[in-house]
């Protein structure tokens, strides 16, 4: 007779055996980064693909057409990413005299009220106007580096784009046999390219709005800053205030207070109308995960594969639910505690009253 087992030695052999996954990842993670990349981005395209094969496009148009778009897309954000870094560079020296002055207006300001002018001093001097900056620069530098690794990702894209058809086709034959595997599997890919579409759609309405409110302030770089809010638009949950702070303090130290506020008050409202008053009523959240798993999320896979794990944790995660969840229907039970509440409830069935029977 099989002895059952325990329930906590399931989880902590699982738990191990993540850590070790994770491990293995991060160590890998010029490696996989790429390579996933290239597998959302086939997934973004594979609408264009499969409009084609039902227009009946040769096989050879089926391929060259997504990849030559895939390629463009990259290309043109890479060029971003270095142009940016470049001005970002450039950009922070010339702020230092500003900044420096705004310092000693504030610690003037706080001596007045009785803060110790003594300490307040030790601690100013240890500020930076370049650290305000780091994150964004290093956020930046590090999405161009993995844009650098160009070949691989065109390499797997060609691959990846060549099998698409052929994918489909077996994972249609395999419907039958093995409804679960291909069930999660479509599950991912679905879900994958709803949130592409959503997160592009609602970014580039973001980053133009924003980019003409830096224009009316005078912003410096407002192109920039436009691109840092497309780009932070996929990270879940805190993009908006990493898009925000680097405008906001050179609206400060540009046109003061007032328009530091102006520009908090504007990205606020901006964000708050699309993304949390249009994008749910349209989208839901888009790929169901609850607000707790998605920031779990975004820093597991931040600190996997740096920048482009936090631009890419939703669509991982999705993989790792449908491989560790939606394949398994035992595990069924768990969507519930995965799904976000600002999902769409599905519609009741309309139930016809019993026709009355005779006595």
């Amino acid at each position: 007779m099989e002895t059952p087992r325990s329930p906590a030695l399931v989880i902590l052999v699982g738990s191990a055996a993540a850590v070790v996954i994770m491990a293995g990842l991060k160590a890998a993670s010029s490696i996989v980064g790429p390579v996933f990349l290239a597998l959302v981005l086939v997934i973004a395209v594979n609408p264009l693909r499969a409009w084609l094969d039902r227009r009946g496009a040769p096989f050879w148009v089926c391929v060259s057409v997504p990849l030559a778009t895939v390629i463009a897309l990259l290309l043109a954000l890479g060029a971003a990413l270095a142009v940016s870094v470049a001005q970002l560079a450039a950009l922070l020296p010339a702020y230092t005299d500003q900044f420096n002055e705004l310092l000693a207006s504030a610690t003037r300001a706080l001596a007045r009220y009785g803060v110790d002018h003594h300490k307040l001093g030790q601690a100013v001097s240890r500020l930076d106007p370049g650290q305000l900056f780091t994150f964004v620069e290093g956020f930046l530098a590090g999405l161009l580096s993995a844009s650098s690794a160009l070949l691989l990702i065109v390499l797997m894209l060609f691959g990846m784009c060549i099998d698409a058809t052929g994918t489909v086709r077996q994972l249609e034959r395999l419907a039958t046999s093995h409804p679960a595997l291909v069930g999660a599997l479509r599950g991912f890919a679905r879900d994958t390219g709803r949130y592409l579409i959503v997160s592009t759609v609602f970014g580039a309405v973001v980053a133009v709005l924003d980019t003409v409110v830096l224009y009316l302030f005078a912003v410096p770089l407002p192109l920039l800053w436009g691109l840092l809010a497309f780009l932070t638009n996929y990270i879940p949950n805190i993009g908006f205030v990493v898009g925000l702070v680097p405008p906001a303090v050179l609206g400060l130290l540009t046109g003061g207070l007032g328009t530091m506020i102006w520009i908090i008050v504007a990205y606020s409202v901006i964000n708050f109308v699309l993304q949390s008053l249009v994008q749910p009523k349209f989208f839901g959240t888009a790929v169901g995960l609850s607000f707790t798993l998605v920031s779990i999320s975004l820093i597991l896979w931040s600190w996997v594969l740096g920048p482009l794990g936090a631009i890419l944790a939703v669509p991982l995660t999705t993989l790792a639910r449908a491989l560790l969840i939606d394949l398994d229907p035992r595990k069924r039970w768990l969507d519930g505690l995965l799904t976000s509440a600002l999902d769409k409830p599905p519609k009741r069935q309309k139930h016809t009253p019993k026709e009355a029977t005779e006595p």
